[in-house]
């Protein structure tokens, strides 16, 4: 068979995946699924790219590195600023069709988990939403045996000759370590003197900043939505969202921003 667009990207296959549970047929579900398909399409893009950002901190490419960060920066924007797409429906039209929903929930992203996973945070409780599921479960514990980035920036900055120490893994919950005092040393040394190596710092910065926005902006979308209630699976909603607001992922170079 003769390659063409349709073909190549599964176009026919693709459009027969929105399946609407309401009946009758709610208009707004399409929107609903379409935004949350893209979103996992999205967060798989992210996770192939942090793929080669590890690599790339590997292997001491820099610029690669870089390049590879805002790639990884623009795909975040443009997932937050879907958002607004979503909010042009209101609670009264999310409503019509929430109760066919059943226990579906975007609390049961496994790509989005495994996204935080490799940003360095660990949630046990995350790990017994799937115990049903242990493909997911077994796919989560292979992504927490695997190196995070910041893991993977440490040991650059090793390879580019600095004393920095790893970050030894400390908690199941959060935060899988401590901030380091020596490393906000060797970070403010490398703010002043060396301009590479510090831009690729600041677009962490800006990764860790979007990865914040997107949490907000999430939050407040799904407030404005569904308020206080339970969230769709049975989660505490919105309450459960605010405890993930500010969540650093990358705190020393937060912690040198009072010293620079």
């Amino acid at each position: 068979m003769k390659l063409t667009y349709s073909n190549y990207l599964k176009i026919d296959e693709l459009l027969e995946l929105q399946q609407l549970q309401s009946d009758p047929e709610e208009h707004d579900e399409m929107l609903f699924i379409i935004i949350h398909q893209t979103y996992e399409l999205w967060f798989k893009q992210i996770l192939h790219e942090m793929e080669k950002l590890r690599d790339d901190l590997k292997t001491g490419k820099t610029w690669a590195a870089i390049k590879t960060m805002k790639r990884i920066l623009t795909v975040l924007k443009t997932m937050v600023a879907q958002i607004d797409i979503l909010e042009t429906m209101t609670p009264l039209e999310f409503e019509s069709f929430r109760g066919f929903l059943d226990e579906a929930s975007g609390f049961q992203s496994v790509q989005f988990r495994e996204v935080e996973i490799i940003c360095g945070h660990r949630s046990e409780h995350i790990l017994k939403v799937h115990e049903h599921q242990p493909q997911y479960v077994d796919r989560m514990k292979e992504r927490m045996a695997e190196p995070t980035l910041w893991e993977c920036f440490c040991e650059y900055l090793q390879n580019k000759g600095y004393d920095a120490e790893m970050p030894k893994r400390k908690h199941k919950n959060g935060l899988l370590y401590d901030p380091s005092e020596k490393n906000q040393e060797i970070l403010l040394d490398i703010m002043q003197n060396d301009q590479e190596t510090a831009m690729l710092c600041e677009l962490f910065v800006d990764f860790d900043e979007g990865m914040q926005e997107w949490r907000y902006r999430h939050v407040k979308m799904v407030e404005r939505t569904i308020g206080n209630k339970t969230g769709t699976g049975g989660s505490s909603g919105v309450e459960y969202l605010r405890k993930t607001l500010h969540q650093r992922i990358f705190p020393d170079l937060w912690e040198i921003r009072s010293e620079i």
